[in-house]
């Protein structure tokens, strides 16, 4: 029995652009009507395409071709985290997600909507194991330097950045943490500086701090805080941007992309490529699998073992780099 195509749901978004909102319109009546897609998916593409066109005018992009491989790849890389400003999706919505960007930014070039298509070779993810990308120590260190000044909103930059990769937090953990969160000493002599994290489905953490994470903190919380909470009605938020507010997970990315940019970093990295890069530097410094499943707040070990995958093909890439009799 053929199936009859329900109506394209609307996309509305007051604080996004009118083109783009057309514009996606526009592809959503068509896959809708000449494509035939059942309503149920309809309305999971219209939701898709809401959260990219989010994205896009939080990146202030307004016109189609504005949009470049960069801002795709960022958004997609974004979705399994919510590094992108929404909520984390899993595997199955993140590939559905990227196959929505990808048709629409298809159909814009047929229709000569736009000159180029950026999305054409960013592909959805696969099933099965996915090995997490993490940059290198040397890189990690380029990008903490580069971060921050001596302003309030610099030392914030620095002691958001040092604290991520010191701790290993999600994203969302790290923007939703309150200064009573932290748990500092008086001094670095006098014990460990910890921090509670609220992990997925509010499971609590404790992890500790290192000493250039405190520090950063500790100079953001003297000179950069109390002239940043001036500035709004008053909150127990850590992170604050410049208006007093609790700071978004969208402005966390950009402060990490202007270290990177500032720090000449080729990799494109996202906040939780620093969450990656803390799981892979412990496991290669000798740390027990165990341990950095319960930094990381994972609640299955495999999970954890992901990351034992990439240390173990660093060791072959090494190993075949150097020695005498590996390749013949």
């Amino acid at each position: 029995m053929a199936r009859t195509p329900g109506p394209a749901p609307a996309v509305t978004s007051p604080e996004t652009s009118s083109v783009l909102a057309r514009s996606i319109q526009d592809y959503l009546l068509h896959v809708g009507v000449e494509r035939g897609l059942a309503a149920n998916t309809l309305q999971a593409y219209a939701r898709d395409l809401r959260r990219y066109e989010e994205f896009l005018a939080a990146a202030h992009v307004t016109e189609l071709g504005h949009i470049t491989r960069h801002h795709v790849s960022e958004f997609a890389q974004g979705l399994s985290d919510g590094a992108d400003g929404g909520s984390a999706l899993g595997l199955r919505s993140v590939a559905r997600t990227v196959v929505a960007v990808r048709g629409l930014h298809k159909f814009w070039a047929l229709e000569g909507m736009s000159d180029a298509d950026p999305a054409a070779d960013i592909h959805p993810p696969q099933a099965g194991q996915r090995l997490p990308k993490a940059i290198s120590v040397y890189d990690v260190t380029r990008i903490l330097e580069a971060a921050g000044t001596d302003t309030p909103t610099g030392l914030r930059d620095a002691a958001m950045l040092e604290f991520l990769y010191s701790t290993g937090a999600r994203i969302s953990e790290a923007v939703g943490l309150d200064v009573d969160d932290l748990v500092l000493p008086e001094s670095l002599d006098d014990g460990p500086s910890l921090v509670r994290l609220f992990g997925k489905g509010s499971k609590e953490r404790i992890v500790p701090i290192g000493s250039y994470a405190l520090r950063a903190l500790e100079a953001y919380l003297v000179r950069g805080r109390p002239v940043l909470v001036a500035k709004g009605a008053g909150t127990p938020a850590l992170f604050l941007n410049a208006r007093g507010g609790r700071i978004s997970r969208q402005s966390v990315w950009t402060i990490l992309k202007a270290a990177a940019e500032a720090a000449q970093v080729q990799t494109v990295v996202s906040p939780h490529t620093l969450r990656h890069s803390f799981a892979t530097h412990l496991l290669e410094g000798g740390a027990d699998v165990r341990v950095v499943q319960e930094l990381l707040g994972h609640a299955s070990v495999t999970t954890t073992q992901v990351y034992t995958l990439v240390t173990a093909e660093t060791l072959r890439e090494v190993y075949a780099a150097a020695h005498p009799r590996a390749l013949g």
